[in-house]
């Protein structure tokens, strides 16, 4: 399974672990929106092609 975090505030502990974990058997990205160079045109594609998406 595809999975896209989004990290509104950047990383967290509790997101760390949780993509650590999910990510021995699943594709995972992670984009961190409080980074200033974060394409939203991409960040809108992503979120179409993956199976799921989390926003934190």
């Amino acid at each position: 399974m595809k999975i896209l975090h989004i990290l509104n505030d950047g990383p967290t502990k509790l997101s760390d672990e949780i993509i650590s974990v999910q990510s021995k058997d699943n594709e995972i990205k992670t984009v961190d929106l409080s980074l200033k160079d974060v394409s939203y045109e991409s960040l809108v594609d992503d979120i179409f092609s993956y199976d799921r998406v989390i926003s934190w």
